[in-house]
């Protein structure tokens, strides 16, 4: 009864920042000076055409009205069509949101691998070399701006490997005949290995600071001692021991930081013209479209909504002190 009770809670608190988030959502793009209608930059946009496009929007209604249509066409799962190419928000966004989940995949795995790995180093070996080299790495990584990184990796790293700094394909490839699928995933890699790295570097540091923390933690408890006492090695103490018990703040911080992954992208995706769904609102931004940007907020935040849920559910399932 008590874990149906908190997952019940859980899961109604999510659903009513949902509801909060997406209000916000309506909001703050409502009180931006301007509307898509001005933003049109054409020599036949008159103002009657310009005012037949408000009406044809929903835009000469009250703010009241356009709220409940939105909300209208949000439980249809309907969210609205583009501005610009007069599509639906789903088919616009649907594409960069794929080449945006495979690109922070692959970081997201370089970080959890590498950062986990030099953290468990450094609590193991504290005090040596290996410890205050693997901190200060987690500590340069951790504070760096990612766009900074980014502009980095383009100077010193591109050019050095003969990575591509820019798009997601080779315009080339296939023109003088059917590329393999070998070929096009290879060039996939080639494109998204760069903005990925970038975006692994950066939760790298995050990863082995929390990692070396939470494992110091765990290996100054008693029970660790008593390991020790009955004569197991060094590294079975920190494996079986160490490792084990500090899972949680580890799995906690994978699910949290999962949610805030896709808006962090961002920058790096522009950074590297990468067409994911950060150089998608970045665009939409320049050219105040408004239908792209509210569904572009809204996965970004329903994705941190479901992490810390998801996050929530996890702490439930390790942590005896809750469960119990």
């Amino acid at each position: 009864m008590r874990g149906f009770d908190y997952v019940g809670k859980r899961v109604l608190f999510a659903a009513l920042t949902v509801f909060v988030a997406i209000t916000l959502n309506f909001v703050l793009f409502r009180t931006l000076s301007g509307d898509a209608v001005s933003a049109l930059r054409c020599r036949q946009c008159t103002q009657a055409f310009k005012d037949y496009q408000r009406e044809q929007l929903g835009l000469d209604k009250s703010k009241w009205e356009q709220y409940q249509l939105y909300l209208e066409d949000l439980a249809h799962g309907n969210m609205g069509k583009s501005l610009r190419s007069e599509q639906p928000v789903t088919h616009e966004l649907w594409p960069p949101l794929k080449n945006t989940m495979a690109m922070v995949a692959l970081g997201t795995v370089f970080s959890i691998v590498f950062g986990v790995l030099v953290g468990v180093v450094c609590a193991w070996r504290r005090g040596t070399w290996a410890d205050k080299g693997g901190l200060w790495s987690g500590l340069a990584f951790y504070s760096m701006p990612p766009q900074w990184l980014g502009l980095l990796m383009v100077l010193f790293v591109a050019g050095w490997f003969g990575l591509p700094t820019a798009g997601i394909k080779d315009p080339t490839l296939g023109i003088l005949g059917d590329a393999s699928w070998w070929d096009v995933l290879v060039d996939r890699l080639r494109h998204m290995l760069l903005p990925a790295l970038t975006l692994g570097l950066v939760l790298y540091g995050e990863y082995a600071l929390v990692v070396r923390s939470a494992m110091l933690e765990t290996l100054g408890e008693d029970y660790v001692l008593t390991a020790r006492a009955k004569g197991l090695s060094n590294w079975r103490t920190v494996r079986t021991h160490g490792l084990r018990n500090a899972l949680l703040p580890i799995v906690t911080l994978v699910a949290l930081s999962l949610g805030f992954i896709i808006g962090g992208s961002i920058t790096i995706e522009y950074v590297f013209s990468y067409p994911g769904i950060g150089l998608e609102v970045v665009e939409a931004i320049d050219q105040r479209d408004y239908p792209i940007l509210q569904g572009a907020f809204l996965l970004l935040t329903l994705s941190v909504i479901g992490a810390n849920l998801l996050a929530d559910l996890l702490y439930f399932k390790l942590d005896p002190r809750v469960s119990g």
